[in-house]
């Protein structure tokens, strides 16, 4: 019998729709897990790849990538069984079949070509487990593509590969029950289950509590009067440790995952500002992902010039700009004479100006990263929850030991068709979090309170999927 027949071999068979290469070509290496698996790969899959190379976005770096890797590939065998022709090819110990049919069912005539590529996917993916009569699991970052799978009875999974849901406890609540702390002890002497995620602590004590962090297994007292005289005074436990963390040195990575309204954006950027006026840093950078530039671009297309185009995604930056700077107005000794009157907008917008000079403000793009070198800098990274493992990788490879890393976002908001929440940057260094590294020293929390305002609590509550 020929090899290629011989599927009984693999202990499982997956059917990858193309947004797992899209998102990572290196995913296939993660799903084979080292031959173990087999891959099926609909035709569909490869036309949309390959109509996929052109550009300089992440996704264009990932067709050209499996590109790449179908060069150092071998063509094993070719079958033609049924309506079906497999050929197999072997990359990096990787054994894939590649499907191709004459006859689908699926009309090009009444569906747009999105829908009909999903469906000749699956197509294929159905009449192959047909023919061997083995389960296959189609694999989709899509839901839309999984639901359409579930009804034609084909096993479906998301890209977890094995990542699970746990929550992490990166603030824990801890009862003294008489015992006392101070600063410099270790904190194994009184929780004998700390974990390396549990950063953040909240000590209880006859009704009194006491906020701290663990740095290198050390118990570390916040001193809230000074967290409090920033421009943004931290407005609960979580932006006071969130506060504490953005001004630590100690820290090279801040990663936050937080709901909208949380006050993460702002914080950031106050804390930011803050540590140039004790030029630890001299710059910020402000990074945030264009989701539209990830895939078509239609939606910011009428807008002429680069420059243009994604200045619509430095919106939450000068949002928070004029938000600091109406503040810093308000406060002034001028304003004051003026007994609070309201300050226009002309004056709040000179205001960002000079904060934008002051603070050598630089916004930046993804697809603008690759070569550079950043130096010197607080870097903010903005929606991380939008960004694939590898921009996450491009961005931070870029980065010098000179910088501190802010990284934000929430697994609420992902608008991205090509990962999910498994599999975009922000989850993966919030994974991180719960190991140690010798290289950097590394800080993770959730912000849950929404301080915003009702609307904004109201809309989480109810809309949120998780």
């Amino acid at each position: 019998m020929n090899d290629l027949m011989n599927v009984e071999v693999f202990d499982k068979i997956f059917s990858i729709d193309t947004n797992i290469i899209l998102d990572n070509a290196q995913n296939l290496f993660e799903i084979s897990e080292n031959g173990k698996n087999l891959i099926v790969m609909a035709e569909t899959v490869l036309d949309e790849i390959d109509s996929k190379k052109s550009g300089f976005n992440e996704i264009n770096f990932q067709a050209r990538e499996f590109s790449r890797l179908l060069l150092d590939a071998s063509i094993d065998s070719k079958i033609t069984i049924d309506d079906l022709t497999i050929v197999q090819i072997t990359v990096n110990n990787t054994i894939i079949h590649i499907v191709t049919t004459e006859n689908y069912q699926a009309d090009k005539t009444k569906m747009a070509l999105n829908i009909l590529n999903d469906r000749k996917i699956l197509e294929i993916t159905k009449q192959y487990e047909k023919c061997f009569k083995k389960e296959i699991i189609f694999l989709s970052l899509d839901v839309m593509a999984r639901t359409r799978a579930i009804s034609l009875d084909i096993k479906t999974e998301s890209l977890n590969l094995g990542k699970d849901e746990d929550e992490l406890n990166f603030i824990k609540e801890f009862d003294l029950h008489g015992q006392e702390i101070r600063n410099g002890d270790s904190i194994l002497d009184f929780d004998k289950d700390y974990k390396q995620h549990n950063f953040s602590y909240i000590f209880n004590q006859d009704g009194n509590k006491t906020l701290a962090t663990i740095k290198n297994g050390l118990i570390c007292i916040l001193e809230e009067k000074e967290l409090r005289k920033q421009n943004i005074n931290p407005m609960n436990n979580e932006q006071l440790f969130f506060s504490n963390a953005l001004l630590d040195n100690h820290y090279n990575i801040v990663t936050v995952e937080a709901k909208a309204g949380s006050g993460k954006t702002l914080l950031a950027i106050s804390a930011a500002m803050e540590l140039i006026k004790r030029k630890d840093f001299q710059r910020i950078v402000y990074i945030r992902n264009s989701i539209e530039s990830l895939e078509k671009g239609e939606d910011v297309g009428y807008l002429s010039g680069n420059d243009e185009k994604f200045e619509i995604y430095n919106f939450p930056l000068f949002d928070t700009l004029a938000y600091i700077a109406n503040k810093m107005l308000k406060s002034s000794n001028e304003n004051k004479k003026g007994k609070g009157d309201a300050i226009s907008e002309e004056r709040i917008s000179e205001k960002v100006e000079e904060l934008v000079e002051r603070f050598q403000v630089e916004t930046l793009w993804p697809g603008a990263m690759r070569g550079r070198t950043i130096s010197n800098a607080i870097i903010i990274i903005d929606e991380a929850q939008n960004m694939s493992n590898s921009t996450m990788q491009l961005i931070l490879s870029r980065i010098d030991n000179s910088c501190k890393v802010i990284v934000l976002g929430s697994n609420r908001q992902i608008d991205n068709p090509y990962i999910n929440k498994f599999t975009n940057g922000l989850t993966t260094l919030m994974g991180a979090c719960t190991q140690e590294h010798n290289e950097v020293n590394l800080f993770g929390i959730e912000l849950q309170k929404v301080l915003r305002g009702p609307i904004t609590e109201f809309a989480e509550k109810v809309f949120s999927k998780n």
